[in-house]
């Protein structure tokens, strides 16, 4: 088959490769999306959306999408298992998260990359590829070959681009298993309520949530497996009601399934999430245990932090070594999600010394500083990116703000950087064709603050040397 063009084929048509599909059409880049599926599978694994996604789709303008098929909650320090309330004060203008399900978000990212211009391809499997100096050649199932400037694996845990491109994933492997899935029952609501609180007081990897994705009578069953299943095929309806009467003593009267899976508790992470012009993002780089709910969460954020980066690349325009700040930013924060799902598994351990230690923790979620933690180590709006020594905001991102004409956040739905000027006198020029000044704006009680197209701070000052030393160093040269 013949051997066409483009600038970046990112394979995996997820939340994580639209997002990224999206971002960089945003910056006029040629992107041609991969996805194995010939449809979605309308599975659900991952249903909501934590505050630092909400402010990143704030920033680009689709929250009022999201909103409207979705709906807020705010439970606290949603950690281990354990429910505390929304603490007071946590940095941002979004204090909720989102809950919706994992088709809507496909669906809502769908319509978003292609209203940009990606080009999305369904049924195209990715099943070999070959990188050179000046790009990577892609070729699908059925023998198409693809060129590309760059291609980026957003294809999940069992990444082929991952493997093809010989970048390790080292970590541990499953110990346990939970099946999930979607199914309807004949139990009332009301005993099936009263059987999970039961149940629940031993057992936190058990639980059912009702109405999924507002359809009635339809509920979310999570029930630990029996073992750990190495060909992680997806079980049975026998299979699923086996386990129910085993750890609840009731199957519910289940019956009628919309999907079932099965998930582990292994936890890996690539050992760099570039080889190349192979990039990865999303499952591919990282996987983890569900709890917390961070894995969707994660994925669409690497792909914030990647898009604009990889975009002045390919439009030859990046300072040295800005590619390269993708893996220096994002894997530590995938470490760290890595760790902190590891404490969660263990909190939610049925064996004596667990069960001491949830109490000894709940006890330290009781007090605001820490459950105010937790709550920012999960949403992430925590995150600090290691940018050197400097200003406390270095490396952090900006909570939405009212500016003189509109809102902070207005002002990001062009994926632009932001120079937030009080002084009156610093000037972006040279730059002013992907950086934008604001004039008067109390967006902080600083002098002045430039921001990434991302959002996170690369510098805080007054002197209009700093400033074009830091704008150089994240914009690339100056022009005109």
């Amino acid at each position: 088959m013949s051997d066409a063009t483009t600038d970046v084929i990112v394979a995996g048509g997820g939340p994580t490769g639209l997002m990224l599909a999206a971002e960089l059409r945003l910056h006029g880049v040629g992107v041609v999306v991969l996805e194995k599926l010939a449809e979605p599978s309308g599975q659900s694994r991952g249903r909501g959306l934590h505050a630092r996604s909400v402010e990143m789709l704030d920033q680009r303008g689709l929250l009022e999408r999201f909103l409207a098929v979705s709906e807020k909650f705010r439970a606290g320090g949603l950690f281990g298992g354990l429910i505390k309330p929304w603490p007071d004060g946590l940095d941002t203008a979004h204090p909720y998260g989102l809950a919706i399900g994992q088709p809507d978000t496909e669906r809502l990212l769908d319509a978003r990359a292609r209203e940009l211009g990606a080009e999305i391809r369904r049924g195209c499997e990715v099943v070999g590829l070959r990188q050179d100096a000046d790009g990577v050649t892609v070729e699908t199932a059925d023998g198409t070959c693809l060129r590309a400037r760059y291609l980026v694996g957003c294809d999940g845990g069992r990444s082929t681009v991952r493997k093809l491109a010989g970048i390790g994933f080292p970590g541990e492997p499953a110990t346990t298993e939970t099946l999930l899935g979607d199914l309807e029952a004949t139990a009332d609501p009301a005993t099936i309520a009263a059987v999970v609180a039961e149940v629940r007081r031993t057992q936190l990897r058990f639980g059912v949530m009702p109405d999924v994705d507002g359809k009635a009578g339809v509920y979310r069953f999570i029930v630990p497996a029996e073992g750990v299943f190495e060909d992680r095929t997806a079980p049975t309806l026998e299979e699923f009601t086996e386990r129910l009467r085993a750890c609840a003593g009731t199957d519910f009267g289940v019956h009628t399934p919309r999907w079932l899976s099965r998930f582990g508790d292994a936890t890996r992470q690539a050992e760099r999430y570039r080889t190349g012009r192979v990039l990865l993002a999303g499952d591919a780089a990282h996987i983890h245990p569900p709890t917390g709910g961070q894995g969707l969460n994660l994925g669409i954020q690497d792909a914030f932090n990647l898009g604009w980066k990889l975009a002045a690349e390919v439009a030859g325009r990046a300072p040295d070594g800005l590619l390269d700040t993708y893996h220096a930013e994002r894997h530590p924060v995938g470490a760290q999600v890595l760790a902190h799902t590891r404490a969660q598994m263990t909190l939610l351990g049925t064996a004596p010394g667990p069960a001491a230690l949830r109490e000894l923790f709940s006890r330290l979620m009781d007090i605001d500083e820490v459950n105010r933690h937790i709550t920012g180590l999960i949403t992430a709006v925590d995150v600090r990116y290691d940018l050197g020594d400097g200003h406390p905001l270095l490396g952090r991102r900006l909570r939405d703000v009212p500016l003189p004409r509109g809102r902070l956040y207005e002002r990001m739905h062009t994926g632009r950087g932001l120079l937030l000027d009080r002084t009156g006198r610093l000037t972006v020029m040279g730059w002013a064709d992907r950086v934008d000044r604001v004039p008067d704006t109390a967006a902080s009680d600083v002098p002045a603050v430039l921001l990434r197209p991302d959002g996170h701070v690369a510098w805080v000052g007054d002197d209009q040397g700093e400033l074009c030393d830091r704008l150089a160093e994240w914009f690339g040269a100056a022009v005109g």
